[in-house]
């Protein structure tokens, strides 16, 4: 009555604010959702485009005696291009020669050896001629001897630094100057560990500095249109988990250990290591292709991405983990992990 305003009316007007707010509010989103739908569609389209005469283009791989490197060699080979394997060991270049068409060569090539990579390197350039590499695919690896770091030498991080990331550094810049030539392809194979350090030893170290390396080497390159690519797998079913390897491995590194350190982890410790060692296989992934499909379209899309992860641990675990504070991501490890018999 006082303030004369109809109650009808002042309802009226407190029902416009709200609808006023409203209708902008969820024009928003669905702005929003439209961008975000025509962005990931114009990148799948984009995506999509494929280099042209495939058929004409070589591709060098090392570490083809098993794994990722055996599979994304036959890949290619089905897929048509010209594929130079190199493997460790003849019998696995000759199993791999059995498996495939006559177009795919193998090379025996030690990572760790300046002079297998400068003989390596003059075969390639005899084959691929004028028209220069399109493919380097760097894929040679090993994850042992990994271990506390307490437990091992200087020789052990060696071990793997020298195959890892040192090999595939002295390998790339080899034959780097016939990438260039066909302004081709980079692609180093990674890991998720090169995110997130998970292990002692140089396995993770080594997979760090492959992050480094690709990093710096796609800036350089850009400028002669070459492209450069990394490869970030989660656990996936090689060599490299091979569990009763790692398991013997972690054994021979607690043996070498001194009586202070055995003292300061225990051996209920080493048994608890190798333990979840041995669940190893169970919790890898079994389809390779995952890993072998983006290397493939690393090679053969017109507009391959800088990174790939490969496999859902990879992808709904590890990759976010590695942008969450560090904080959170020790407190996970310190809590997931076994404590030594002398810890405070």
């Amino acid at each position: 009555m006082g303030s004369g305003q109809p109650r009808g009316q002042g309802d009226l007007w407190g029902e416009v604010p709200g609808i006023c707010l409203c209708v902008p509010h969820k024009a928003m989103w669905l702005y929003l959702a439209a961008l975000v739908g025509l962005y990931y569609l114009l990148r799948w389209y984009r995506e999509r485009q494929v280099v042209s005469n495939l058929r004409d283009k070589y591709v060098f791989i090392t570490g083809c005696d098993s794994g990722f490197g055996n599979l994304l060699a036959r890949q290619l080979d089905l897929r048509g291009l010209r594929v130079l394997a190199a493997c460790l060991t003849e019998k696995g270049a000759e199993q791999l020669r059995d498996q495939t068409s006559d177009r795919l060569e193998t090379v025996i090539l030690d990572v760790t050896k300046t002079e297998s990579i400068s003989a390596a390197t003059e075969w390639v350039k005899e084959r691929v001629g004028d028209g220069g590499l399109w493919g380097l695919v760097n894929n040679a690896g090993i994850s042992i001897p990994s271990a506390p770091n307490e437990w091992l030498t200087k020789q052990d991080f060696m071990k793997i630094l020298d195959v890892n990331l040192l090999g595939l550094i002295e390998v790339t810049l080899s034959l780097l100057p016939l990438v260039r030539k066909a302004r081709g392809r980079v692609v180093n194979i990674s890991s998720i560990m090169g995110r997130v350090s998970l292990l002692g030893g140089s396995y993770c170290i080594s997979k760090y500095g492959v992050e480094a390396f690709s990093d710096s080497l796609r800036r350089e390159l850009s400028y002669f249109g070459v492209k450069v690519a990394v490869i970030e797998p989660g656990f996936f079913n090689t060599g490299v988990t091979n569990s009763e390897k790692i398991s013997r491995a972690i054994q021979e590194a607690w043996d070498q250990a001194s009586p202070e350190v055995k003292g300061i982890y225990g051996e209920k410790f080493l048994a608890s290591v190798k333990k979840s060692v041995k669940k190893l296989k169970s919790t890898c992934c079994n389809n390779l292709y995952l890993v072998t499909n983006c290397v493939e379209h690393a090679l053969t899309a017109c507009h391959p991405r800088t990174r790939y992860s490969s496999g859902w641990d990879a992808k709904l675990f590890y990759l976010p983990m590695s942008y969450m504070p560090t904080l959170l991501v020790d407190a996970m490890i310190y809590w997931m992990s076994q404590r030594p018999i002398k810890a405070l």
